[in-house]
């Protein structure tokens, strides 16, 4: 029986046909505002709260004390977990990409973290502009997870107005083992959120977008029910 890691997200784990596979690399993909960030910090903190995973936050472009702030609306405090070893968060100049791969390394067997955050492959592509490069990176990130037994969330970014497209550069999907996308379109009246599991490698899932809210629990994902949006 296939083994999963439960995200803990109100919905999410039901879509997902109970959790991520244990060990599987999840492209996370959506535009700005669509709570990317949001889910991550979920992930990472349920897992220590709620499932005793110890988890790695590494960023590429926000600082730290920034996401902490952010997410401190949600009641997350990443603080006790930070000072007693079993979290911790790595702020990495993508310029030097190429050492951050021993420094991920090292993070995960010191924290012995099962979860981990990569947010976001769309700051590696601003300085790696090579789309074969790009996915020998994600690739080098890929091995080094599947190797030490973690189960990550990638992050990406899609451009506004990018129609059809599930990433930023095209190449995001077909490294990772899974992918879930995040939407966030305007109709005549306001701004509907809905998130669709575009694969799961190994695994069933929902087929269908279904609609999600970013409340003071962060973000609840509505699995009995189907979105419908104008365009994708």
């Amino acid at each position: 029986m296939l083994e999963r890691i439960k995200t803990g997200i109100e919905g999410l784990d039901e879509i997902m046909n109970g959790g991520i596979p244990k060990g599987q690399l999840v492209l996370l993909s959506g535009t700005c505002g669509t709570g990317k960030t949001t889910i991550c910090t979920q992930y990472i903190y349920n897992g220590l709260t709620k499932f005793k995973e110890n988890g790695i936050y590494l960023s590429f472009e926000e600082m730290p004390q920034s996401i902490k702030n952010n997410v401190s609306q949600f009641g997350i405090n990443f603080e006790p977990y930070e000072k007693a070893g079993k979290f911790s968060f790595i702020k990495y100049d993508p310029y030097h990409i190429e050492e951050v791969f021993e420094i991920l390394e090292n993070s995960i067997r010191d924290t012995n973290a099962q979860r981990v955050v990569i947010d976001s492959v769309s700051a590696l592509g601003i300085h790696v502009r090579d789309k074969a490069e790009l996915r020998r990176m994600i690739f080098n990130l890929s091995v080094i997870l599947r190797k030490l037994g973690c189960t990550a969330l990638l992050v990406s970014e899609i451009v506004p107005g990018s129609t059809g497209k599930i990433s930023r550069y095209g190449v995001e999907e077909f490294v990772t083992d899974s992918v879930v996308v995040l939407y966030y379109e305007r109709n005549e009246f306001a701004f509907n959120r809905a998130i669709q599991i575009w694969k799961m490698s190994g695994s069933d899932h929902s087929k269908k977008l279904h609609p999600y809210k970013i409340t003071e629990k962060g973000v609840t994902v509505q699995s009995a029910d189907e979105a419908f949006m104008k365009k994708f």
